[in-house]
């Protein structure tokens, strides 16, 4: 909701001033939690954050004043009478009516939660605000993404980030984990479970959360949730962000999302909790098995692949939970937020439908035609399943095959449509990636490339597109003018950023796969065979995090190739060589892991917006294809 002001510089002025304490508030909390000891005093630290709080108070003081309707302030604002209430309470009422024994931590306490909650709207505002002022919006989500990543890597790189007796993360690592949570891809230079201490993991776990969904997303959440509907720019810009069709259900989709994912995520969590009785450093307590059922469901459901063990879930292959709610989670955030909401509202129209016919007689020759499932879902469920299944056939089929000819124990069905699931950008793994026959690994290279669907957490050249192509190339088999799917014609401007899409992530791949060939050491088959190798299993992590490059290790073409499709397609799965890149092979992986997280299209049109399309055409003249 925008609000009028008589003084606009004023205005201006109370922006910077805003900009200026919510850093300071940031700043203070990094000096007294970021480090073994705070960097001042933390009286000293307490006191300036008492004057940041006057400062957050006069200047709502100010614009209420400056407001043209005070009425309209307050209706945009309403949220914080309730939080200054809670606010004086906790202050005035801490050693009188309660916290006897110590009134001090209870108003320190609320003090700093009033500065997160203030700092938190802001952020919001801006970005919302930011997202409707004009500008390309997808400038703002790609500005969003990086504010997030830079961010989370300063978190990271705190003290107090590392666990005990691990030395704090160089700004590349930093910057590579924080990447890689952010875009929700899960491939790491550091174990962890073992070289972060819980803040360290609670920064990467919130990453995941805000990356999954989009930190614009959770802008717009947060405002609807204080009661501020969204105008027309906002829902335009939201409509662009979220690729709706209709404005009417920006409101609806977006309380969707954050329901959904609550809920979903919710019941992820409570259903992995038994899994966690005998898990190594976290069967302490309830607190633990806790926390790491809620990061497990969070990671799987944005489709990160973040494991806190060494080997992923290696060690639970034989684990109900893994099959029947990990599977689950993952295919959930895959399918896309527009394709669940389309199921929702079918769902429910049916159940209305059944309860009118059974009780309602006098509604039976009333009610309207059933809801029909839209495209987008029927393409989606349909080539979702078939890759699937197709996946988990090829992997058994070439696993069989590459038996027969000695090597050791194979994935068996479950495995395998676990590793099918998982390779469309989840990046857990149950069975050691780098044990599995080339043949394989090219199969779930496949898979990565291809992704989730749009709208999803998920990342690659999606499902849709996948279809569009191949409908595209059956189209001009059967000499027809138009792409047909499900009794429908698609678009043909759908069509061309299909094929967009799928050229450029062709280009970004094997640009990617040169760029590593030339800075990493790949080995030739022509060398001693008995040079130096990288390690083969990610569970040999946290014991060879020291070796790098100068080492002499070697990689192999197919695990460059097998690195840059799972960066690329945000997916996390390796072949265990991602900790022992070169620096510049990691920055070319973080920018890889960027362009897969928002598309390559989404980034030429970030370039391109200002472009206006010609007004002519030449003359066309035919060539020969094929």
């Amino acid at each position: 909701m925008q609000i009028s002001y008589k003084n606009k510089r004023l205005e201006r002025y109370l922006i910077g001033v805003n900009a200026l304490a919510a850093a300071g508030v940031t700043a203070t909390y990094v000096w007294l939690f970021g480090f073994d000891e705070p960097v001042f005093a933390a009286k000293v630290l307490y006191t300036v954050q008492i004057a940041l709080l006057g400062v957050f108070i006069v200047e709502k003081i100010i614009r209420l004043i400056n407001s043209v309707s005070i009425v309209e302030f307050l209706r945009a604002n309403w949220f914080e009478i309730p939080f200054l209430l809670a606010l004086g309470i906790a202050v005035f009422g801490a050693g009188r009516w309660f916290a006897k024994a110590d009134p001090a931590a209870v108003r320190h306490f609320a003090v700093g939660i009033y500065l997160v909650l203030q700092v938190v709207t802001k952020l919001c505002r801006t970005g919302i605000n930011f997202a409707a002022s004009g500008r390309n919006p997808t400038q703002t989500l790609i500005a969003s993404f990086l504010v997030l990543i830079v961010s989370g890597a300063g978190l990271l790189m705190l003290p107090k980030a590392s666990a005990a007796g691990k030395e704090n993360l160089s700004f590349v690592d930093a910057l590579f984990t924080a990447t890689s949570a952010t875009c929700v891809t899960g491939l790491i230079v550091k174990n962890t479970g073992k070289d972060f201490s819980l803040m360290g993991q609670l920064v990467i776990l919130s990453l995941i959360q805000l990356g999954g969904l989009g930190i614009v997303v959770f802008g717009a959440v947060f405002a609807l949730l204080l009661g501020q509907a969204l105008g027309l720019r906002e829902s335009v810009a939201m409509q662009d962000l979220l690729s709706t069709r209709t404005l009417s259900r920006i409101s609806n989709m977006i309380v969707f999302i954050f329901v959904g994912t609550i809920v979903i995520e919710a019941i992820g969590a409570v259903l992995l909790l038994p899994m966690w009785d005998d898990a190594q450093n976290y069967s302490a307590s309830i607190q633990q098995q806790w926390f790491c059922s809620i990061f497990h469901s969070i990671s799987a459901f944005c489709n990160a692949g973040f494991s806190l063990f060494s080997d992923s879930f290696v060690g639970y292959n034989r684990c109900w939970q893994i099959y029947i709610v990990v599977c689950p989670l993952i295919v959930l955030g895959g399918l896309g937020f527009g394709v669940l909401y389309d199921l929702v509202n079918i769902a429910v129209d049916r159940v209305k439908r059944f309860f009118k016919r059974r009780f309602f007689e006098r509604y039976r020759l009333s009610m309207e035609a059933p809801k029909r499932m839209q495209l987008q879902t029927k393409i989606v469920l349909t080539v979702s399943a078939s890759l699937i299944i197709l996946g988990m056939l090829g992997i058994l089929l070439f696993e069989r095959y590459a038996s027969a000819g000695g090597a050791g124990a194979k994935p068996g069905v479950p495995g395998a449509l676990f590793q099918s699931i998982t390779a469309r950008t989840a990046g857990f793994n149950t069975v050691n990636i780098a044990e599995l026959s080339v043949s394989s690994r090219f199969v779930l290279i496949l898979l990565m490339f291809i992704g989730g669907s749009p709208g999803s957490t998920a990342g690659g050249i999606k499902t849709v597109t996948l279809a569009v192509v191949i409908m595209m190339v059956f189209a001009a088999l059967r000499k027809r003018q138009e792409v047909e799917m499900f009794g429908r014609s698609v678009r043909t401007v759908i069509v061309g950023k299909a094929i967009t899409v799928t050229l450029l992530f062709v280009f970004v791949l094997f640009g990617a796969t040169l760029a590593l060939s030339i800075t990493e050491n790949v080995s030739n088959p022509a060398e001693d065979a008995q040079s130096p190798t990288l390690p083969l299993s990610v569970a040999e992590l946290p014991q060879r995090t020291g070796q790098s490059y100068d080492d002499g290790a070697k990689f192999e073409m197919s695990d460059i190739m097998f690195e840059a499709a799972s960066a690329l397609g945000t997916v996390g799965l390796t072949t265990g060589k991602t900790a022992f890149l070169t620096t510049v092979g990691k920055l070319i992986i973080i920018a890889v892991m960027l362009i897969g997280r928002l598309g390559p299209l989404t980034l030429l049109a970030a370039l391109t917006f200002n472009l206006k399309p010609v007004k002519y055409n030449y003359p066309d003249e035919a060539v020969i294809v094929g």
